[in-house]
C-alpha cells in the first residue's frame, strides 16, 4: 500500500510539473495508473443509501434486473433505479448554490454570449455517430427527472429574442428521502450500472410489450424501430422527448443485435428457455457495448496515443488483446494485466453509484450539428438536406420512411460532429421546443443544473482533482480573445462555471474535451466496469455461455454495422476507427 501512495504521489508531481500527455507513452501511462490511484482514495464520496425493500427475483444471479437491483448481493439496492448520484468531491463542497448566487452571472446571458454558435466548427477526426454514441449511452446511465412546482425564474435582457418571458427552468426532481444533515441528494430514473436499459426498458409494460412471442427476441417494425404501441408507453416529456434520428439509428442496430444473439445462441445451446435466451442476449448486447465504448468510442474522442493504450487495457490488460485470446486469464485474475472483465469486483470501499460530477462533464452538446446532409451509400450524391427539428423524434419515422437507414449509417459515417468549444453550442437546442410546445434553452439549463446541484466551479474543481486554479483567465484560455470575452462575463475568475471552464481550455493532443473533464474519467471510466460483478467475477461462461462469451471477444462496432448492413463494408473499408470519418463511396481515400 505504500508502494501505490508513493507511485500515486509521485504521479501526481510528474503531472503537475510537466504534464502526462508531455510524457513519453509508458511513462505517461504509469502516470495515469498513479492518478487513478489518487483519484480512488480522495474522490469517491457515498451519499448514503436510500430505503427499499426489493423481492430478491429468482434469477438474478445469473441475469440483469429490470431495474439494477441485486447487481451486488450484499447491498441489493446499489446502482439501482432510486438509488442516490455519488460525488466525486467532498460534502462540504457539494452544497447546491442558492439565493443570488445561482442565477450570477446570468445563464441565460452566458448562453448568448459565451456559447452561440455562429460558424460551425467541426470535430475534424470524428464522425457524427461518435456524437449520436454518447447521448445513446447517457441515456443507459443516469436521469434525474424534474419538477414544474417553484422554477427557476431567469431573468432576461430587454434585447433577448426569448419568446416567453420570464424564463422559467424547472427544478431537478429532489430525493424523496433527503438526509438533513448533509447537503442535498439526488435520485436518479434508470440504473447507473451499463445495462443497455435504454434499450430493454425500465418498466415492467414497456420491457413486456417490447418482447417477441418466442426465441427471446425483441419485436422490431418495418423501420427498424419498437412498434407504435411501445413507443406509446413512453413518456415524451422525459428522456424519450430526445430521441432524433442519430439515437433511432443505434436503437435499431442494437435491437437487431440482440435478435441476432439470440439467434446464435439458440443454435449453440437449444436446451435454453426464451426467457434464459432473452436474459443472455441481453448480458451479451450490454457486455459488447460497454467494450466499443471502451476500445472504439472513448480512443476515438481522445486519440492520444497514450490514452489510446490506456483504453484498451482497461478491457484487455497490458499485455493485450492477442495475449489474453491465446492464453486466457489463468493462472491470474489480474485486471492491470488483462484487463478488468473477469477481475474481481471492487467498490474501494465506497458503494458504487454514478456521481454529479460524471454528470457535469458528459455535458457534450456542442457535439450535435445544426444541419445535416444525407447522402446516398451507392454515389456519395446529397439525397437530402435537414435542419436538426427536422430529425427529432415527432418527424423520425418520417425521415426513416425517405432515406433507407444503410444511406443514414453512412451520411453519419461521414459527416462531422461539432468541436466541444465555446461559440459551438447548437442553435436549434437553445431554441428549442418539447413535444407540449414548451421552449427550451438546453445551453441555459445546462448551466443552471450544475449551479443547483452543487458542482464546484470550474476552479474550486480542479483544486479539488489537485489541479493548479487558473490565476487569469489568459491563463484559462491560453489566448487573449476568449480571455476578455470571459472576462467581460465573469470579472471573477474563480466564477466561471464548470462547463465553461472546461469548453474554453486548451485540449491535449488528439483530445475531443478537456483534461480538466478527463480526470473524472480516468476514474469513473474503470469504475463503471470494476464494480459490476457481470463485468468482472460472473463475466464467465457459466453466466453468459460459452458462445454468448465467444459473442463478446469477437465483436467490435464494425462487425456489429457490418452483420446488419453488409453493403456499407466500402466505406468502412481502411478505415481504423468507426467513430472516425468513413471513406466516401467514389474515393479511395478517406475525406
Amino acid at each position: 500500500m505504500r508502494i501505490a501512495a508513493l507511485a500515486a504521489w509521485l504521479a501526481e508531481r510528474l503531472d503537475r510539473s510537466v504534464g502526462w500527455s508531455r510524457l513519453p507513452k509508458v511513462i505517461g501511462l504509469g502516470v495515469l495508473i498513479g492518478l487513478r490511484h489518487q483519484l480512488r482514495t480522495a474522490n469517491l464520496y457515498d451519499s448514503g443509501s436510500v430505503p427499499a425493500d426489493t423481492p430478491r427475483p429468482a434469477d438474478c444471479l445469473v441475469a440483469r434486473t429490470r431495474d439494477g437491483t441485486y447487481n451486488d448481493l450484499a447491498n441489493p439496492q446499489m446502482g439501482a433505479i432510486g438509488c442516490r448520484f455519488g460525488r466525486n468531491v467532498p460534502p462540504a463542497h457539494a452544497y447546491p448554490e442558492t439565493g443570488s448566487r445561482l442565477l450570477d452571472p446570468n445563464p441565460r446571458l452566458i448562453s448568448r454570449k459565451l456559447l452561440t454558435r455562429e460558424t460551425f466548427e467541426p470535430a475534424t477526426t470524428l464522425n457524427l455517430l461518435a456524437a449520436a454514441w454518447i447521448q445513446f449511452e447517457v441515456h443507459d446511465w443516469f436521469s434525474h427527472g424534474s419538477v414544474t412546482s417553484e422554477p427557476f425564474v431567469v431573468p432576461l435582457q430587454d434585447d433577448d429574442p426569448w419568446p416567453d418571458r420570464p424564463m422559467r427552468v424547472e427544478r431537478t426532481a429532489p430525493d424523496p428521502n433527503p438526509d438533513p444533515t448533509g447537503p442535498a441528494t439526488f435520485t436518479t430514473q434508470d440504473s447507473h450500472w451499463w445495462d443497455a436499459s435504454q434499450i430493454y426498458g425500465t418498466t415492467a409494460e414497456f420491457v413486456s410489450a417490447l418482447r417477441a412471442p418466442d426465441k427471446g427476441k425483441l419485436r422490431i417494425d418495418d423501420a427498424g424501430l419498437p412498434p407504435p404501441d411501445v413507443e406509446a408507453l413512453l413518456d415524451l416529456n422525459s428522456t424519450a422527448g430526445n430521441f432524433w434520428v442519430g439515437l433511432a439509428l443505434l436503437h435499431s442496430l442494437f435491437m437487431r443485435e440482440h435478435n441476432a444473439i439470440c439467434t446464435h445462441l439458440a443454435g449453440h445451446h437449444p436446451h435454453l428457455s426464451d426467457q434464459q435466451l432473452y436474459d443472455k442476449a441481453r448480458l451479451v448486447n450490454a457486455a459488447l457495448m460497454a467494450k466499443i465504448h471502451t476500445v472504439d468510442w472513448t480512443p476515438a474522442i481522445i486519440a492520444h496515443p497514450t490514452t489510446v493504450y490506456a483504453m484498451r487495457a482497461n478491457w484487455f490488460g497490458l499485455l493485450g488483446e492477442q495475449i489474453g485470446r491465446r492464453f486466457g486469464r489463468r493462472p491470474t485474475r489480474s485486471a492491470l494485466l488483462h484487463g478488468i472483465p473477469g477481475s474481481r469486483t471492487r467498490h474501494h470501499e465506497v458503494p458504487y453509484s454514478l456521481t454529479e460530477e460524471f454528470v457535469a462533464v458528459y455535458r457534450m452538446h456542442p457535439l450535435i450539428p445544426d444541419e445535416f446532409a444525407f447522402r446516398s451509400l451507392r454515389d456519395d450524391r446529397v439525397t437530402a438536406r435537414h435542419e436538426l427539428p427536422d430529425l427529432s423524434v415527432l418527424n423520425v419515422r418520417a425521415r426513416l420512411a425517405e432515406t433507407p437507414m444503410a444511406d443514414l449509417f453512412y451520411s453519419f459515417g461521414r459527416a462531422h460532429p461539432g468541436a466541444i468549444s465555446l461559440h459551438n453550442f447548437p442553435r436549434h437546442l437553445q431554441e428549442m421546443r418539447r413535444v407540449d410546445g414548451t421552449p427550451v434553452d438546453l445551453a441555459t439549463i445546462d448551466l443552471i443544473r450544475s449551479r443547483e446541484r452543487g458542482v464546484p466551479r470550474y476552479n474550486e474543481f480542479r483544486t479539488l482533482f489537485r489541479l493548479k486554479p487558473a490565476a487569469t483567465f489568459e491563463e484559462l484560455t491560453g489566448e487573449t480573445t476568449l480571455a476578455a470575452e470571459l472576462r467581460d462575463i465573469y470579472d471573477d475568475i474563480d466564477l466561471v462555471d464548470l462547463m465553461i471552464g472546461l469548453y474554453a481550455e486548451p485540449k491535449p493532443r488528439g483530445f475531443g474535451f478537456s483534461d480538466t473533464a478527463f480526470r473524472v474519467f480516468i476514474l469513473m471510466a474503470t469504475r463503471r466496469l470494476e464494480s459490476d460483478r457481470f463485468f468482472t467475477a460472473d463475466f464467465r461462461d457459466e453466466v453468459y455461455t460459452t458462445a454468448g462469451m465467444d459473442w463478446i471477444r469477437d465483436n467490435d462496432m464494425r462487425s456489429v454495422l457490418l452483420r446488419h448492413f453488409p453493403e456499407l463494408a466500402p466505406a468502412l473499408a481502411g478505415v481504423a476507427n468507426p467513430f472516425a470519418p468513413w471513406r466516401a463511396v467514389d474515393q479511395k481515400t478517406p475525406t
